[in-house]
C-alpha cells in the first residue's frame, strides 16, 4: 500500500511504502527543510527546558514537517557528577567544529543550531517566521531513503543530489525519542528528565550519489521509536542545503 502524505505548509513530500519486510521510503520535496541541532546533557541544569522545548515541537507540527530535530548529548559534562548515558565523545567533537567553524570562542549547553548556525530561542512567532524564511528558499540538494529494519540492524538505502557547491556532503542520523533518566547526581540530581530526537548513531560525511549505511540496533532502543534522519552540509559554511527524516518502521524483520 502506498501513501502519500502531504505535510504541513507543504514543507515536505513524504512517500511511506510499507511491505512485508515493512520498508520505508522517502523523498525530499521542493521546499528547504532546515536543521535543528541541540546540543545538551543531563548533567547541565539548565538543558532541561531546552530539551523540553525540542519535545514540544513534535506536538506543535514542526518536527518532521517543517524541521528536522537532532538531540545530540555531549559527554563533557560527565566528570561532575552524572554520567550521561546518552553522551559521545563524538558528538562533543562535532560541536566544537561548528563553534570554530561559526568563529565561536566559547563551547555550551543548551545550543540549538539552525543550519549550521547559532540560533538564540526567542518568541514562538519568531521561530515560526524564521523557519517559514528557510522554506521560501531554494534546497540545493535532492535526497531519497529507504529504511529496512532488522533482527539487530537498520538497513538505509539512498542517494543526494545536486548542489553546486564542491564542499556538499551528505549525512545520516539514527535517533530515538520518549526517552527518560532518573538522575541521581550532579546537578540535576532528583529530577526525572525526559527526550526526544536523542542521536543513537551518525554516519558520514557520504559523497554525491550515496547514503547508503547500515546501524547495528542495541537491543534496549524501542524501535518503534526510532527515527533515520538524512541531511546534506556544506562542510565550509556548515549551511544545510535540504533536510529530510523518516521513521524506522514499526516492527523489525
Amino acid at each position: 500500500m502506498r501513501v502519500l502524505l502531504v505535510l504541513g505548509f507543504a514543507m515536505l513530500s513524504t512517500l511511506l511504502h510499507h511491505t512485508a519486510v515493512a520498508e520505508c521510503t522517502a523523498v525530499s520535496g521542493e521546499p528547504r527543510v532546515p536543521l535543528l541541532e541541540l546540543y545538551t546533557s543531563e548533567g547541565c541544569d539548565s538543558c532541561p527546558p531546552a530539551d523540553r522545548w525540542i519535545s514540544e515541537l513534535r506536538t506543535t507540527g514542526y518536527a518532521g514537517e517543517r524541521v528536522v530535530v537532532l538531540a545530540f548529548h555531549v559527554d563533557y559534562w560527565d566528570k561532575l557528577g552524572w554520567v550521561d548515558r546518552f553522551g559521545q565523545a563524538r558528538f562533543s567533537e562535532r560541536q566544537r567544529l561548528l563553534n570554530n567553524r561559526n568563529g565561536a570562542r566559547v563551547v555550551y549547553t543548551p545550543q540549538l543550531v539552525l543550519n549550521g548556525k547559532d540560533y538564540r530561542r526567542g518568541t514562538a512567532d519568531a521561530f515560526a517566521s524564521q523557519i517559514a524564511a528557510i522554506s521560501r528558499t531554494k534546497p540545493n540538494a535532492d535526497m531519497r531513503l529507504a529504511v529496512k529494519p532488522g533482527e539487530d540492524r537498520l538497513t538505509v538505502a539512498g542517494a543526494w543530489s545536486g548542489s553546486d557547491t564542491a564542499y556538499a556532503q551528505g549525512w545520516l542520523a539514527l535517533y530515538e525519542n520518549r526517552l527518560g533518566s532518573d538522575v541521581s547526581a550532579g546537578e540535576n540530581r532528583n529530577k526525572r528528565l525526559q527526550h526526544d530526537f536523542v542521536v543513537r548513531d551518525i554516519a558520514g560525511p557520504f559523497p554525491r550519489g550515496n547514503l547508503a549505511h547500515v546501524f547495528p540496533l542495541d537491543a534496549k532502543w524501542k524501535t518503534t521509536d526510532l527515527g533515520v534522519a538524512s541531511f546534506v552540509q556544506d562542510a565550509r559554511s556548515g549551511d544545510v542545503l535540504q533536510a529530510l527524516t523518516l521513521g524506522a518502521c514499526a516492527s523489525r524483520g
